[in-house]
């Protein structure tokens, strides 16, 4: 009777155990899945984050400022600039517009000035010089990048030179009525490529972790 007496509570002590075992890995498991939920809304907070930012930086990047403008009339081909001080300039050139015609620029200091203009038949260094202050540029000072030309044949018209925050330059025919504001030393930056990642590392989560958010209630990104 005795035996049996002992075997009936040992068995109820291990029934028992197992109960306690089975609550607490469910609670566990529950107070692990409301701190994976915590984890997975503060990474997802973060990635809406990333992507504005992303979103912002793209936009900044692809806008188009109008730095320079050809002017075609009669044959005869205009440079139109503006200068540091507001003012706009008028700069008449012996080339001719049928041909390929160079619009040459450099990089210095994060900004990017015209600098020459020469045609097909003209070498770079027989150019004319639209700004003297880069007419002589030493590359190996710090701040000195590179240069930058964009060149077509042009047409009866004005034509509009224009540059997008990561340097990208373009040559396009616009209407006399929709001239474009121009800009003097438009500023480039150098845009990395950025990813925006969310990994769900999940099955980091320990007891430590479940602890911190029993007492604190906040999540704690494994």
């Amino acid at each position: 009777m005795a035996r049996s007496l002992r075997v009936f509570t040992v068995v109820r002590s291990v029934v028992l155990l197992v109960i306690l075992g089975l609550a607490a890995t469910i609670g566990y498991q529950f107070v692990a899945s409301r701190l994976a939920a915590g984890v997975y809304r503060d990474r997802l907070r973060d990635l809406v984050a990333e992507h504005q930012r992303l979103r912002d930086l793209y936009n900044e990047a692809v806008r188009r400022t109008a730095v320079t403008e050809l002017i075609v009339e009669g044959g005869k081909l205009s440079v139109a600039i503006r200068t540091a001080d507001g003012q706009e300039r008028i700069i008449p050139t012996p080339f001719d517009p049928t041909g390929e015609i160079y619009v040459d620029y450099a990089l210095r200091d994060g900004r990017l000035y015209i600098r020459r203009i020469f045609d097909d038949k003209t070498a770079p260094a027989r150019a004319l010089v639209v700004d003297p202050e880069q007419a002589s540029i030493d590359w190996t000072a710090p701040g000195n990048m590179y240069g930058k030309a964009v060149y077509r044949a042009l047409a009866e018209g004005r034509w509009v030179v224009t540059v997008t925050g990561d340097g990208s330059l373009a040559l396009t025919r616009h209407e006399q009525a929709d001239r474009p504001q121009l800009e003097p030393a438009p500023q480039v930056k150098d845009y990395a490529q950025i990813e925006g990642e969310i990994e769900q590392q999940l099955d980091t989560i320990g007891p430590i972790d479940v602890l911190k958010y029993v007492f604190t209630g906040s999540p704690q990104s494994p």
